[in-house]
């Protein structure tokens, strides 16, 4: 810090314009390279719409809080307005910002640039304002709200979205389309002359990201130099395709040769309930990269009410869980395949006051993926609160697919269902 300390006004003011990463880095981030020297950059100096794509675990979002921080600080008249899918992912982000605020270097940055100690005068899981700003409207300096949120009447002279697009948005048309709607309002908040900053995942082509976001700016995992061609590798074995194609790729795989498509969901609570007295599958993982699917239904009225679960764990991790979800949902009796486990996962249950209904598995999986599931897809309509990977995974599946769990699970829950066999409750 000697060195920092003997810095002029000047110097500091230069380092801000010309190498902001070196700020993150005397911060503490210190994997910041020169490529977030030119993300920071352009958040800070940008001066047109712009929308950043770079892969999972690219800084990105660090980068945002940095910027932040330092917009703050050299032009503290101007309103930063900041969105994410859900309030709780603002939080993290306004909370880091805020740390970073304190910090001992940027008291010292102000303190060399504007001769007084910074205080934050404002400061919540969702607002901050400094002793800096001579603006008397009562705006905050950055204020951060889900996407969902209503701004009616807020306007800011930046605005930046991170992630507003994600998962459930390649999952559900009704999801698209809202977010599209509240994300051309965002038009209306920025102020004449101002800016929208996007980064981001894109997720579906007719996506916010694809349809409305202008001047995309890609950077996937194999250009970045972040990620070795070795992690990449372990990585992509670890999740599905569409799953590692959207967040380190930065595409989407098209829905043309999909054996699934465009699943229902249940939203209003009352019709949840439907799924009460249903019956339970577990597709058990015992290690390796196979994970662990559990999958409730309910028949009602040619209706296939259904809940589901994924976890890339072993099943005797996930068990109490599953049990909780199914006592939640009044779910009955839970049926699991012997043959990989001789029945030890039936008699773990028992022991755990489960009543289940075993069976040996015959069948080809993909046979009875393609027949069953197949046969019943239109017929299914799969409760909000399902797992966005649960769903993903069966909208990947094909007869080649790496993780088949989910499918394998729901096409098994229905054979049982509708077949011969008889369910215990």
């Amino acid at each position: 810090m000697q060195e920092e300390k003997e810095l002029t006004k000047y110097d500091y003011l230069d380092l801000i314009y010309d190498e902001p990463y070196k700020i993150g880095q005397w911060l503490g981030f210190n994997l910041l390279t020169e490529l977030h020297n030119k993300w920071l950059k352009d958040m800070i100096f940008g001066e047109e719409d712009e929308t950043l794509l770079a892969h999972r675990g690219s800084y990105k979002t660090t980068c945002l809080s940095i910027a932040f921080a330092l917009i703050i600080i050299i032009y503290p008249n101007k309103t930063i307005i900041f969105t994410r899918k859900t309030d709780n992912d603002v939080k993290e982000v306004v909370r880091q910002t805020a740390k970073i605020l304190k910090s001992n270097l940027i008291h010292h940055i102000v303190k060399k640039i504007y001769g007084k100690e910074l205080e934050l005068t404002e400061e919540s899981s969702f607002n901050i304002t400094t002793n800096l700003t001579t603006v008397m409207k009562g705006s905050s300096q950055l204020l951060g709200a889900g996407i969902k949120t209503s701004l009616t009447g807020k306007h800011a002279d930046l605005v930046f979205t991170d992630d507003v697009v994600n998962g459930k948005d390649r999952i559900s048309k009704a999801e698209r389309d809202l977010i599209k709607i509240q994300y051309q309002e965002l038009q209306n908040i920025k102020n004449r002359g101002g800016k929208i900053f996007n980064t981001g995942t894109k997720w579906h082509k007719e996506d916010a990201i694809n349809t409305l976001m202008p001047n995309h700016k890609i950077y996937d995992c194999y250009s970045t130099g972040l990620i070795s061609r070795e992690k990449i590798e372990e990585i992509r074995n670890t999740m599905t395709s569409s799953l590692f194609a959207a967040n380190y790729e930065l595409k989407h795989i098209a829905d043309g040769d999909a054996m699934f498509t465009n699943p229902k969901y249940i939203l209003n609570e009352e019709e949840k309930k439907l799924i009460y007295n249903g019956i339970c599958h577990i597709d058990a993982s015992y290690g390796g990269n196979d994970g662990t699917a559990f999958t409730i239904i309910k028949e009602i009225d040619n209706r296939l009410i259904v809940f589901g679960k994924r976890w890339n764990k072993h099943v005797d991790d996930c068990l109490n869980e599953i049990i909780e979800y199914r006592k939640f949902y009044l779910g009955g009796s839970i049926s699991n395949e012997k043959n990989a486990d001789k029945g030890y996962l039936n008699k773990e249950l028992i022991q755990l006051g489960e009543h289940t209904d075993p069976y040996t598995e015959s069948t080809n999986k993909f046979i009875k993926i393609s027949t069953y599931l197949k046969k019943y897809w239109s017929q299914i309509e799969f409760l909000e609160e399902t797992d966005v990977d649960y769903i993903n995974e069966i909208l990947d599946y094909t007869e080649n697919a790496e993780h088949d769990d989910s499918p394998d699970s729901l096409a098994s829950i229905i054979r049982k269902l509708k077949g011969s066999g008889k369910w215990l409750y």
